[in-house]
């Protein structure tokens, strides 16, 4: 035993020499490394010219203050005017003086003969003493009127519609009125009572031509007839009558002939 311990301590371990000699390389390394650094020259770096600051100061100054405003003045009250107090004057009328009271002594002569007759002296009326009692009169001022109001303008009138044009006096077809629906009144030989009729129908129509009103100025004698004319005429219609662009009502006169008819 001894002596194979002893053998394995002299001989070195094959794993320790390579660790060894890795340890060295890599020292070995690291020198290189470090002396090819201390031989490259360091770059030259040039200088950077920068222009000095220039720093100035300024004082910052504060807003002037604004000034408080100012109180408002109050209004002066003006003192309340004294009301005009007016004297009232009382007049005071002073009793006249009592009329004095006068006696009117009549003397008597005596005479001899012979003795004149006495008349009684009438008493003179006792004066009446007129007492009048004083007045006082107190003077009322003048009641105050308040001045007028002021009236307000008077509305304006009202503009009165202008009148309708007056109707005018045309005759019906040629120059005058025409027709935009004639009328046509129908019949037969019954009604016309076995003769020719004639009638003579008054007319009035509006400026567009509307009929508004229809009378007959000339019977046909038959009035039932005439019944059947004016009912006729009223569903007609003329055409709106203008003269230099203007449209007028109108009035005509429209003369109908009815005759028999040979057919019956």
């Amino acid at each position: 035993m001894s002596q194979s311990s002893a053998l394995n301590m002299q001989t070195p371990n094959p794993m320790k020499k390579k660790v060894i000699t890795a340890l060295l390389a890599v020292v070995v390394g690291h020198m290189g490394v470090l002396w090819a650094v201390g031989q490259m020259k360091a770059p030259e770096l040039k200088p950077i010219e920068k222009e000095p600051l220039k720093v100035r100061f300024v004082k910052i100054q504060e807003p002037p203050k604004p000034l408080p405003p100012k109180p408002k003045a109050e209004p002066k009250k003006e003192p309340p005017k004294p009301k005009e107090v007016k004297q009232v004057e009382i007049v005071k009328k002073q009793l006249p003086p009592p009329p004095k009271k006068v006696e009117k002594v009549q003397q008597v002569k005596k005479a001899e003969a012979p003795k004149p007759v006495i008349k009684p002296v009438e008493a003179p009326p006792k004066p009446t003493v007129s007492t009048t009692i004083s007045e006082t009169r107190v003077v009322k001022p003048a009641p105050v009127t308040p001045p007028p109001a002021p009236t307000p303008p008077a509305p304006p009138a009202p503009v009165a519609p202008p009148a309708p044009p007056s109707p005018k006096n045309v005759s019906i077809g040629g120059s005058g009125v025409q027709w935009s629906r004639s009328p046509k009144p129908s019949y037969s030989n019954s009604d016309l009572e076995g003769q020719t009729r004639t009638a003579m129908v008054y007319i009035e129509a509006n400026e567009k031509g509307v009929i508004t009103s229809v009378r007959m100025v000339r019977s046909t004698g038959v009035p039932a007839l005439d019944e059947k004319i004016l009912r006729s005429v009223r569903s007609s219609k003329f055409k709106p009558y203008k003269e230099n662009g203007v449209a007028y009502p109108i009035k005509a006169n429209l003369p109908l002939e009815l005759t028999v008819n040979p057919r019956g």
